[in-house]
């Protein structure tokens, strides 16, 4: 095999009619993927980040993605030990390993809350049996769910999605096949600015900001007070690199959203609605023209869970016809029916279809055993509404979760399982489960949801990763199941130790923001209170008012939900795409600039989470170094935006130059 290898110059374009994409481990070919060697590390890999990212996210607040430095960490690996073509093995490594981010994410944004009521109700119970279980069947029914749509995802819609974590992902490991002096030097150099870049504006670390905010002035402030208006972007490496990824069509999509939330909404509520109690917890009063724009935000994106769960509707009747033909192929195998499976290529071979419909089966009657015996306590109307929930949610809303990593590399994951968890408080309230038993129902049933939607929208990840290199989609979809075992019981070993040794009442002990803000939502709901039922209306009809605009609704719904600062980013990165793929009147030109900065943008991502992991550890363990007087002057903030300037004409430099 060669040395210089590279993806083909259609990797990230839409193909011509007739045109085919060819990997670089060809179908016709057979490559080392599943051996000892690549399922011993993918399962060290995905207890060590399981329990990392686990510690991290509860203990400080930080959920960083495991999957960029699992990848570098198996590049890393396989060239120290001189290992012979290890491509295919370290996909399965990565894929393995991944496991650890997605039910971390599950797991942590759901569970705590279990914990942290208690505190107030001590007959609540508990058990690691309970969060193992619902990790696990949430784990097995994300990649149950989402198998049939993966030839959609990844080869259907071939170069209209950007799949920016993915991108950067497998640019990773083709350097790590000594992809060339073209591929690997630009990587590692951008991927050491990158990362450097973001480990001196980490927190702990403190030279400068990773956040530049109006605010920092006193006119800036003023305007946040009176007007509720507050600009504000992050400055960091991966984002900005994850917004070339993204590309300047989805950017500004996504930054219009952010925009209606922040810019008009916010200062919106204030002015007409001034008196209205902008938070949701039933507990405390924040008045809208007394409160901060981020309180009265908090409040907002309520409209912003309502347009993702419409943009979720939206997207599963414009898929309808895929749904409709993965139903199709499980009547054709149970009558018998020849689907040419074995036929297939090698790199488009899933699990059959026989199996996934009987694991499907076998896999919710589980839950429904799980919710009759241990949640419901055997009463069976309750078990039977409770596994209607799960299952109905968990399907409809797989395709929203892997189209909103196929967009922009982040998973709304939070906003549905919010949704999820209204409903089902609402529903089960309804049929007569109410208070503190249904308290733990409702979240169990979001912790079976939560993982399954974080599984679906991480593992599309890597099933774009083997599609541009060759993997065997069949192989990453059996041992996928691994690494979710291994990482349920990692993840539910983490929180069980956690709340012995602090518990989870504290949060400045125990952050755990997401699953905190579960617990206070449910909590009225079941004690009789009631869910922001108008703010979701709204913001449907926004979403409903976009898609007939004919823009991308899921694009905008994101905007909406996601927080300003983290979305502005990418319109700067989109810019960047837009002006280095532009200059040129020779296409092949263009082209060759926009792929040169596509490898520097996911330098930029690998550098940034790696360094993430190492500045959330030196936090956690107390290794901070940062002035907060001089973050919080502006002196800071214009050292901030002079350096985020160099790092963006860097970025168009480097990308322009032969």
């Amino acid at each position: 095999m060669s040395n210089n290898r590279q993806l083909p110059e259609n990797a990230f374009r839409e193909l011509k009619d007739g045109e085919e994409y060819k990997p670089l481990m060809p179908s016709e070919s057979q490559y080392r993927e599943v051996t000892p060697w690549s399922l011993t590390w993918g399962i060290i890999m995905a207890v060590v980040f399981s329990a990392a990212t686990a510690y991290l996210g509860l203990k400080v607040g930080q959920v960083f993605e495991a999957a960029i430095p699992i990848t570098i960490i198996a590049v890393g690996v396989a060239g120290a030990t001189h290992r012979k073509d290890p491509l295919g093995e370290n996909v399965i490594i990565q894929s393995i390993g991944a496991c650890s981010g997605m039910i971390v994410a599950g797991a942590i944004f759901t569970l705590p809350a279990l914990y942290i009521l208690q505190a107030k109700y001590p007959e609540m119970t508990i058990n690691f049996l309970e969060i193992f279980i619902a990790s696990v069947l949430g784990g097995v029914l994300g990649i149950l769910f989402l198998i049939p749509f993966r030839k959609y995802f990844v080869k259907d819609m071939h170069g209209k999605y950007p799949f920016p974590e993915a991108t950067a992902s497998t640019q990773v490991l083709i350097s790590g096949e000594g992809g060339g002096g073209s591929s690997a030097k630009p990587l590692l150099v951008a991927g050491i600015i990158g990362g450097l870049y973001d480990f001196f504006a980490s927190g702990n670390i403190g030279v400068m900001v990773d956040m530049v905010s109006s605010r920092v002035l006193g006119a800036g402030e003023v305007l946040a007070q009176k007007a509720k208006l507050v600009f504000q972007v992050n400055t960091g490496a991966a984002l900005l690199g994850m917004g070339y990824i993204v590309g300047l069509k989805y950017a500004a999509i996504i930054c219009a959203g952010s925009i209606l939330t922040w810019w008009i909404i916010v200062p919106g509520i204030a002015l007409i609605w001034p008196e209205v109690n902008v938070s949701l917890d039933a507990s405390k009063t924040f008045l809208a023209s007394a409160a901060d724009p981020q309180e009265i935000y908090n409040y907002a994106k309520s409209l912003g869970i309502g347009a993702i769960a419409m943009a979720g509707v939206i997207g599963i009747a414009k898929s309808w016809s895929v749904i409709k033909s993965s139903f199709g192929l499980i009547r054709k195998v149970f009558k018998g029916s020849n689907n040419n499976e074995a036929s297939l290529p090698r790199t488009q071979q899933d699990l059959s279809m026989k199996i996934i419909a009987i694991g499907t089966l076998m896999t919710l009657i589980i839950s429904f055993v799980f919710f009759l015996l241990g949640v419901m306590n055997g009463n069976l109307l309750f078990a039977i509404v409770g596994i209607l929930i799960v299952a109905v949610i968990a399907f409809l809303f797989t395709t929203v979760a892997a189209n909103a990593i196929a967009i922009v590399g982040s998973n709304p994951v939070s906003g549905m399982t919010l949704m999820t968890l209204i409903l089902a408080c609402v529903i089960m309230a309804a049929v007569g489960l109410k208070g503190v038993s249904g308290m733990t129902a409702a979240l169990i049933m979001g912790g079976v949801v939560c993982t399954a939607l974080s599984t679906a929208g991480s593992f599309i990840t890597d099933l774009k990763i083997g599609y541009w290199l060759g993997s065997t989609p069949k192989k990453q979809e059996t041992f996928k199941f691994i690494g979710v075992l291994v990482s349920a019981a990692t993840v539910g070993g983490v929180i069980m130790i956690l709340n012995k040794a602090y518990g989870f009442s504290d949060p400045n002990t125990m952050s755990a923001p997401q699953a905190r803000a579960m617990a206070a939502v449910i909590e009225p709901i079941m004690n009789g209170g009631q869910a922001p039922w108008l703010l979701y209306g709204i913001g449907a009809a926004i979403t409903l008012l976009v898609n007939f605009c004919g823009i991308s609704s899921l694009a905008f719904a994101l905007g909406m939900f996601i927080p300003l600062q983290l979305n502005l980013p990418l319109l700067v990165g989109g810019l960047i795409n837009w002006y280095v793929s532009s200059r040129s009147k020779d296409e092949a030109v263009n082209k060759a600039r926009a792929d040169k900065g596509t490898l520097l943008a996911s330098g930029f991502i690998a550098g940034g989470a790696l360094m993430g992991v190492v500045s959330a550890g030196l936090q956690f363990g107390g290794y901070t170094f940062a002035d907060k007087a001089w973050l919080a002057s502006p002196w800071s903030t214009l050292t901030a935006c002079v350096l985020y300037f160099l790092l963006i004409i860097y970025l168009i430099k480097a990308s322009l130059s032969d």
